[in-house]
């Protein structure tokens, strides 16, 4: 199999689990949503390809920031959205693996992050007020935070995420806005842990 690796600080307790199950026998390939994951994988003893070198991933594995009971989720706190977006869509199942405070009644009590281009940048923070969001650019240090493209990354809070297709359709339409955080229909399942047992929900 191919499996995507996600990003984040949920992933760097799966990597762990992964490799021993391949140093067990599992035959697998990675490709990852980012160069940390990357770096870990390889660290562990898990073979990672290119990911440009493939049109197709068996299985996702990722995890949220927030997700609600549709397996609607928001994603990209660890600054990966697009990529792990890509990965998402290129994948047959994804699954989402989070422990309980991640869940909500309804997404919108996390940011939404966004990822601009930066020639784009007070363009796309106006465009984004226009359409409800209140942005702010990432910083670190007093220095804008970049993705592994070298792109900006803004941070966008909305009020209201009753509709959330609607904001995400708004936030794709603008030009500069490389991708967005709000993953409405990739993730298939999640594995969620309550204390010392784990729930496992499909999509309905």
């Amino acid at each position: 199999m191919v499996i995507g690796l996600g990003t984040g600080s949920t992933v760097a307790e799966l990597i762990p689990v992964l490799a021993a199950r391949v140093r067990d026998g599992l035959n697998v390939t990675a490709v990852a949503t980012s160069v940390a994951t990357e770096v870990a994988a390889r660290a562990a003893g898990i073979l990672v390809v290119a990911f440009e070198d493939l049109a197709r991933v068996d299985l996702t594995i990722d995890g949220v920031d927030e997700i609600d009971p549709s397996l609607r989720a928001i994603k990209g706190a660890g600054g990966a959205l697009l990529r792990e977006k890509i990965v998402a869509t290129a994948s047959a199942r994804m699954i989402a693996i989070a422990d309980s405070s991640k869940f909500s009644d309804a997404i919108g009590g996390r940011q939404v992050p966004v990822e601009v281009l930066p020639f784009a940048r007070e363009f796309v923070l106006r465009a984004v007020g226009a359409i409800g969001g209140a942005p702010v650019l990432r910083l670190a240090d007093g220095a804008p935070v970049l993705s592994d493209q070298g792109n900006l990354l803004v941070d966008c809070a909305f009020g209201d995420l009753r509709d959330a297709a609607a904001v995400a359709r708004a936030l794709s339409d603008i030009p500069g806005v490389l991708g967005h955080g709000l993953f409405l229909s990739e993730i298939d399942a999640l594995y969620i842990a309550h204390g010392n047992a784990v729930e496992r929900r499909e999509r309905p």
